[in-house]
C-alpha cells in the first residue's frame, strides 16, 4: 500500500526543471570549540581534546573522500575558531569544491546573548575564514541551532543569503529580518531527528547519555526521513559533525545513505547555498514569526504577536548590507 505524502503546506516551493525535492549534506566542523565553549576547562583533558580532534585531523579527509567518490558537493558548518586552529583542514574542503558557510567563532553559547555582543560574534568568525581560506560565506548556522530574535537583523547587515537554525518546516522559506524592516534572508529548517549528535554523540562529564545507536539503526530512521521528504517534495538536510558520523562504521552508513537518496528518483542534491539561491529566485511569499512576550507572569499573561505572510515587493538575488 503506498500513502500518499502531504507537503509542507506552510512553505510551497517548486524544484528545478525535472526534480522534485532536494537533499543536503551538512557537516557542522565544531572540533574543540564546542567543548570550550561549553567548559574553557576541559582543554585540561588531554582525551577529551584528542575526541574532537579526531574531526579536522583524521574525519574530514575521510568525508571528503566519500563525497568524492559520491561525486556530491557538501555545506560545511566551520566555526571560526576551528579555522585558526585548522586553516589547512578548511583550505581542503574549499579546494574540494564544498561550502564554507559560518558557525559562530568558539561555538558560542547563544541563549539570552545581546546584539552587541553576537556581532563581535560573526564578524570574529567572518574574520577568521577569510584568514584561513579566503571564505566569504553567505550561510549562517547559529551554534546548537540557537537563533535569537536580533540574530537575523545582524545576517542582513553582513550580507548573508540564508540561514540554517530554525525548525519550523520542511521546506525552505524566506523570512523577514525585523519588524519593519523590509529585508528578508532564505531559512532552510533542520530538525534534531537528522542529527548525528542526539544518535552518536557521548564523552563521559559532557554530553549523551552512554547509549550510542548502532550504525544500522540511524542507517534505518534518516532513509526514512530521506524518502518521506522525497516523497512529500520537501527538503531534507542531515546535519553531521566529523569527530561523530567521521568514524569508520558511521562514516560507511553515511556513504550508503548519500547513495539511497541520490538514488531517489528527481532528488536534487545541492549545496545549501544552492537550494537558498534557487528559495530567493522563485519564492515570492515572506514570513514572520510568531512571537510571545511574558511580561509579568501570571499577574499579566502573555501577548500572542501572530506569524504572517506577505508577497516580497522586490526579488534580489543577493542580500545587500543596510546602508548600501
Amino acid at each position: 500500500m503506498t500513502l500518499e505524502a502531504f507537503a509542507d503546506s506552510a512553505h510551497p516551493i517548486t524544484w528545478p526543471e525535472g526534480k522534485r525535492a532536494a537533499a543536503s549534506f551538512t557537516f557542522d566542523v565544531d572540533a574543540e570549540s564546542c567543548t570550550i565553549a561549553h567548559d574553557p576547562k576541559s582543554t585540561r583533558r588531554m582525551s577529551l581534546m584528542t575526541h574532537q580532534s579526531y574531526g579536522p585531523k583524521v574525519a574530514v579527509p575521510r568525508l571528503l573522500q566519500i563525497l568524492q567518490r559520491q561525486d556530491i558537493r557538501a555545506t560545511f558548518f566551520v566555526p571560526g575558531f576551528t579555522a585558526e586552529c585548522y586553516p589547512d583542514t578548511v583550505r581542503r574542503i574549499v579546494d574540494a569544491g564544498h561550502e564554507v558557510a559560518h558557525h559562530g567563532y568558539l561555538h558560542e553559547p547563544m541563549q539570552g546573548i545581546d546584539a552587541e555582543t553576537e556581532a563581535r560574534y560573526i564578524d570574529r568568525g567572518l574574520e577568521a575564514l577569510a584568514k584561513a581560506a579566503g571564505v566569504e560565506p553567505v550561510g549562517y548556522r547559529a551554534p546548537w541551532w540557537e537563533l535569537n530574535w536580533h540574530s537575523p537583523a545582524l545576517l542582513a547587515d553582513r550580507g548573508f543569503l540564508y540561514d540554517s537554525s530554525l525548525l519550523d518546516g520542511d521546506a525552505p522559506y524566506r523570512f523577514s529580518v525585523a519588524p519593519g524592516d523590509s529585508r528578508d534572508i532564505v531559512e532552510i529548517p533542520v530538525d534534531w531527528t537528522l542529527d548525528d549528535w542526539e544518535q552518536y554523540a557521548f564523552y563521559p562529564g559532557v554530553t549523551g547519555s552512554g547509549v550510542i545507536e548502532s550504525p544500522a539503526k540511524v542507517l534505518e530512521m534518516w532513509t526514512l526521513e530521506a524518502e518521506a521528504h522525497h516523497a512529500q517534495g520537501s527538503c531534507f538536510v542531515l546535519t553531521n559533525h566529523p569527530f561523530i558520523s567521521g568514524r569508520p562504521s558511521k562514516a560507511v552508513a553515511l556513504e550508503r545513505l548519500i547513495e539511497r537518496v541520490k538514488g531517489m528518483d528527481g532528488m536534487w542534491v545541492a549545496t545549501m547555498e544552492e537550494i537558498a539561491e534557487h528559495t530567493r529566485r522563485t519564492v515570492q511569499e515572506v514570513h514572520t514569526h510568531a512571537r510571545i512576550e511574558v511580561p509579568a507572569f501570571p499577574d499579566t499573561g502573555a501577548r500572542f504577536t501572530p506569524a504572517a505572510v506577505q508577497q516580497a515587493a522586490v526579488q534580489q538575488a543577493r542580500l545587500a548590507p543596510a546602508g548600501s
